[in-house]
């Protein structure tokens, strides 16, 4: 199934939700997942094993992190040869001064903002969707 790929139709039916629970980026030096963590993404970088995984998790592994993070899930099925949907959502969530990571699925696009600004991440996305629909 081809997910959409036409910029203002993305925009417009971007419908972000906000996943449950609070989750954490960690690296692994030793490059190996601990069992039972069950991370939600890990990506291979040249300095270790980057994994994100839910905050409970990382502390019953014994992990460090530096903050942590609400996941929101753009379920707009976007194709993975889409155009500017995320710079158009990080730029939006900039001008908030809201910092994003982003990670994309097959799916989906999901972005991980500060616990704290959770709330304004969704509506300067719902905003921004609106904003879009409008057109």
């Amino acid at each position: 199934m081809n997910g959409m790929s036409e910029l203002d139709r993305l925009l417009a039916a971007l419908a972000p939700r906000l996943v449950e629970g609070e989750f954490v980026f960690c690296t692994l030096a030793s490059r190996r997942v601990p069992v039972g963590l069950s991370p939600v993404a890990v990506f291979e970088e040249a300095e270790g094993t980057t994994v994100i995984c839910r905050r409970e998790s990382a502390a019953a592994a014994g992990l460090g992190f530096e903050g942590a993070f609400r996941q929101i899930t753009l379920t707009v099925h976007s194709s993975l040869h889409a155009v500017g949907l995320l710079a158009a959502v990080s730029s939006a969530l900039a001008r908030g001064g809201i910092a994003c990571n982003a990670v994309s699925g097959f799916h989906h696009d999901h972005l991980f903002v500060p616990s704290a600004r959770a709330d304004q991440a969704l509506t300067v996305l719902a905003e921004l969707a609106a904003a879009h629909r409008m057109r």
